[in-house]
């Protein structure tokens, strides 16, 4: 037979088979140590995850309902203003967005024609006025001569009655000086009360008409809300009582105005005045009145203990397997505490994070999502 010894290998010859030998014990080395791992007991499984805080079972609790009627904050007071002239416009004092105060001058129309009728109707009382003086003299003397049987009776009465007539005359001038000096006044379109303008329809040069807008100026000192209720929701309304209304997200108190029929269906509509002294509320808003309900049963939880993720709102429910963030829908709040429609059910607990020194009572300082698992 034919053989080979060591010393008749090359070097290479010889480093490939010493690697082989290397990878066939480090294969067996690594399979013992698996078969070992495999034969060890694993590891204690950590415990449950929980979230810094106190906490809180949840609880039915017996709340006043409310139903949120929706609806727009208008000005009480607008007026679109005009006048009962024919005429050019000689100027508009008054730009959009001016804030104007009760009699002040805002649009000016040519009424020179006014101009001369006063002229006439000023000789038409004068002329009146001689008329009425002369038959006051003639009726003096009648009644002097009457008295002396100088003069007849019908010599009297046509005095008296022409005196009458003179009379009349000169009210008559009047009467038409008054309605001259009224038409005048619409010659000047003024502000019926402090406000804002808020449209501005003419420009100088234009032609003015009898009833053609002008000027629009509206008061937003105090706001009306108009919002639709059913009728079982309408009957626990009255007339000045307080009303929640939150406008644009802010909350303010309204007094009710009033509640009426609706044009529409079998529907009330609720009133209510706000007030808004500085203007901080813009007319036109969307507003919501919170109309009282009767009572009902619902969960409540601290605000503080809410979390929010974009647009989802969640709580951390405490759990034997660990804390984790569940998702829930919210209803309204009152104070400190939130009501929960959705999500939770009364006897679990849920985690109420630590307050922070900055937002003591701010639902972001809530654990997130991610940090509730």
């Amino acid at each position: 037979m034919y053989s080979r010894n060591a010393e008749s290998f090359t070097p290479l010859q010889r480093f490939s088979s010493m690697h082989i030998r290397y990878l066939v014990v480090a294969s067996a080395s690594l399979l013992a140590i698996a078969a070992c791992s495999q034969s060890q007991p694993r590891e204690a499984e950590a415990g449950p995850v929980r979230v810094a805080g106190t906490a809180y079972t949840v609880r039915d609790s017996t709340v006043q309902g409310e139903f949120a009627a929706d609806g727009v904050a208008e000005p009480l007071r607008q007026a679109t203003l005009s006048t009962r002239l024919m005429g050019t416009i000689l100027s508009v004092m008054v730009k959009e967005g001016d804030a104007v105060s009760a009699g002040q001058p805002l649009v000016r129309i040519d009424a020179r024609d006014l101009s001369a009728r006063q002229a006439q109707v000023a000789a038409s009382i004068a002329d009146a006025q001689a008329m009425q003086t002369e038959a006051a003299t003639q009726a003096h003397r009648m009644q002097a001569l009457y008295a002396d049987s100088a003069a007849t009776r019908a010599q009297l009465d046509a005095a008296v009655t022409g005196l009458a007539r003179a009379n009349a005359g000169v009210n008559s001038a009047r009467a038409s000086a008054a309605e001259i000096s009224a038409m005048s006044a619409y010659s000047v379109v003024r502000a019926p009360f402090a406000g804002i303008v808020t449209n501005r329809f003419v420009d100088p040069g234009a032609f003015a008409a009898p009833g053609a807008p002008l000027i629009t100026v509206q008061d937003g000192t105090q706001l009306r809300i108009s919002a639709s209720a059913t009728p079982d929701i309408a009957a626990k309304i009255r007339r000045g009582q307080m009303l929640t209304a939150t406008i644009e997200g802010v909350q303010s108190i309204a007094r009710v105005e009033g509640v009426v029929p609706s044009t529409s269906g079998n529907m009330y509509t609720i009133n209510a005045i706000v007030a808004n002294p500085r203007g901080s509320i813009l007319p036109g808003s969307t507003a919501t009145l919170s109309l009282p309900q009767g009572p009902h049963t619902a969960l409540l939880v601290p605000a503080r203990a809410v979390s929010q993720s974009g647009d989802l709102t969640g709580v951390t429910v405490r759990a034997p397997g660990g804390d984790e963030v569940r998702w829930v829908r919210l209803g309204r709040t009152t104070g400190n505490m939130v009501e929960v429609n959705s999500g939770l059910h009364a006897g679990e607990q849920i985690v109420v994070p630590p307050a922070s020194p900055a937002s003591p009572a701010s639902p972001a300082s809530s654990p997130s999502a991610s940090g509730g698992r």
